[in-house]
């Protein structure tokens, strides 16, 4: 059994730690708004970016077109652009989305399949090492970045492309975690290369080809959908960080509110047990002090 000393060092530790988690909580509350606005301002334009690379692809001559429309004619070597958080203490956000990464991964490798991983974030490679580190063919750490900015979502996206045209990979798939709210967030898949264009059914296609005008591209449509493709590249990684940040804000606030809460309830049952232990130890005493006068 524990002495008093003993509880009291506990309850003071726990007493710490709740304030640590505490403060945690509230730097990720205010981190998460900024964080979750910049996220839904750039919706808008990923999916307006699908929308025109849908229509151009559907117009475009399938032959000659860019391999980053159609592919390389193989699905031999993927690429899994796997973007996790910098830092834990967020609960299950960075594991969640290394657990969606290494299933595909060894599904990939079961069909006989080349894998080869680019993590964006020190916790992703951390994840990822035991199990897949041969496989791991580079690390980008952003720690030092305070503020994400486009600019870095076109060093990633330039890499990728750089790596595509020497042929490297065939198929590249980006895995990040897309913010639905401060308790949920979504482990999501989603192809870069070649890109995967939005589906649109007979009668919304009928529809929008009838209220919409005719629309004249200049230069021609190949030179624009080439353009297009380059950029959505860096446009979706972009995304997908600004995804993660908003993502990983919540996660950490969610975890640090449960953390604080556990460690109040351990408090109290720590206070319950140490006044328990000090009542018997004094009535101990009592006894002892009443036994030695009776037998004098």
């Amino acid at each position: 059994m524990p002495s008093l000393k003993d509880l009291r060092n506990r309850i003071s530790s726990v007493k710490a730690t709740r304030k640590i988690t505490k403060a945690m909580q509230m730097v990720a509350a205010a981190k998460l708004r900024r964080a979750q606005e910049a996220a839904t301002a750039a919706r808008p334009y990923a999916e307006r970016m699908d929308a025109v690379l849908a229509a151009l692809g559907k117009s475009a001559n399938r032959d000659g077109a860019s391999p980053l429309l159609v592919g390389t004619g193989k699905d031999q070597t993927h690429l899994l652009i796997v973007m996790t958080a910098e830092r834990g203490l967020a609960g299950g956000f960075n594991s969640n989305i290394a657990k969606l990464a290494r299933a595909d991964a060894q599904k990939l490798l079961a069909a006989g399949k080349t894998v080869k991983i680019l993590t964006v974030g020190r916790k992703g490679a951390e994840n990822l090492r035991r199990d897949l580190g041969r496989n791991i063919i580079e690390r980008i750490e952003l720690k030092g970045i305070r503020q994400l900015g486009f600019v870095n979502a076109e060093e990633i996206g330039s890499k990728v492309l750089a790596s595509f045209e020497a042929g490297e990979f065939d198929v590249a798939t980006l895995y990040f975690s897309e913010f639905k709210s401060v308790i949920a967030q979504k482990p999501t898949a989603l192809q870069l290369i070649p890109a995967k264009l939005p589906e649109v059914n007979a009668a919304e296609d009928g529809k929008a080809a009838g209220a919409q005008a005719v629309v004249e591209y200049e230069p021609d449509e190949d030179a624009i959908l080439g353009y297009l493709l380059t950029r959505n590249v860096s446009t979706q990684i972009f995304r997908g960080l600004l995804e993660n940040a908003a993502s990983e804000q919540g996660a950490r606030m969610s975890a640090m509110d449960s953390a604080t809460r556990n460690a109040g309830e351990m408090i109290n049952k720590l206070t319950v047990k140490y006044n328990r232990q000090r009542q018997a130890n004094i009535t101990k005493e009592l006894i002892e002090i009443i036994s030695g006068a009776e037998a004098l």
